[in-house]
């Protein structure tokens, strides 16, 4: 999936789909301070995280997201990205216009819907039921969305029916993974969990990918093809993000100097560790402790 935005009342794609208020992919290469704030809207948002590891806060309830993870935002609930949380991947979304089924505010799609009322209805029920916002793994997603943008971005024979079909598609196999969906925890990121946690408390050791893979119990080649999978990254460029990101932790702390955040996160010298920050965030170590100051007195 190529990097695009679509927007309705601006894209000429989406003039015939009333209903589709955003569809787009984009690519998250940086940190950029107070980008992502928790909003809430009155459509249904759904996420899919195509690369990378996101940390969002939705409803109060902070989650954290891979690869294969679909985010259902209902109408009304806030979410968004914690500040200063370093967020890097590729995210797909489409927001669909939704109304509300009195008294008890189930979800209804409208026209463009071909299902039938009973199965709006529903679907509609389960939606707006569920307990968790979180999908795991559901690689299906990935695969309608990217059907829909060819869609719309191609606008061959039909593809208007076919579009609004792959939309019922999704929140058809939404429903269905609801329904199905227990509360087992998916076994490796349960692992990955328990791994960045132990890189957290020791960042200055010289981690070795044999090391991190013997701590969740595989060998080299399964883990590296596991994190892979998981975050987007190789174990290394995974363990590199960790420590730009607890960097970012520790700058807000103006007691510490760039140096001892430098070398307590791991980093051999301040000039690699101002070097690889500025490469992942867009600004050197002084710059973003500067621009956080600065917004925190804004607020």
């Amino acid at each position: 999936m190529n990097q695009f935005f679509l927007l309705q009342g601006v894209s000429k794609e989406l003039h015939p789909f009333a209903h589709i208020i955003e569809f787009a992919i984009k690519r998250n290469s940086t940190v950029q301070l107070n980008s992502f704030n928790e909003t809430s809207s009155n459509s249904i948002r759904i996420y899919y995280v195509l690369e990378g590891k996101f940390e969002w806060v939705i409803n109060d309830n902070h989650h954290i997201l891979y690869p294969g993870d679909l985010v259902l935002i209902q109408p009304g609930h806030k979410f968004g990205g914690q500040k200063g949380v370093l967020d890097i991947g590729k995210l797909c979304w489409i927001y669909i216009e939704v109304n509300k089924h009195e008294p008890d505010e189930r979800i209804m799609f409208g026209r463009w819907s071909s299902l039938p009322k009973n199965e709006i209805l529903a679907i509609g029920k389960i939606l707006r039921l569920c307990n968790t916002p979180v999908l795991s793994r559901v690689k299906e997603a990935g695969n309608i969305l990217n059907e829909i943008q060819h869609e719309l971005l191609n606008q061959q024979i039909g593809y208007f029916t076919r579009t609004n079909q792959l939309i019922d598609e999704l929140f058809i196999l939404i429903a269905r993974k609801l329904t199905l969906q227990n509360d087992t925890h998916r076994d490796f990121p349960q692992s990955f969990m328990h791994l960045e946690n132990a890189l957290r408390q020791n960042l200055s050791h010289n981690w070795t990918v044999e090391e991190m893979a013997a701590m969740v119990g595989l060998g080299t080649t399964t883990f590296t093809e596991k994190v892979k999978s998981y975050s987007g990254f190789s174990p290394l460029n995974y363990l590199i993000t960790i420590r730009i990101s607890e960097a970012i932790k520790l700058l807000k702390q103006n007691d510490l100097s760039v140096t001892d955040i430098a070398l307590d996160t791991g980093f051999y010298s301040s000039q690699h560790f101002s070097t690889t920050f500025k490469k992942l965030t867009g600004y050197t170590p002084s710059e973003f402790r500067k621009k956080n100051i600065s917004n925190d007195q804004d607020q």
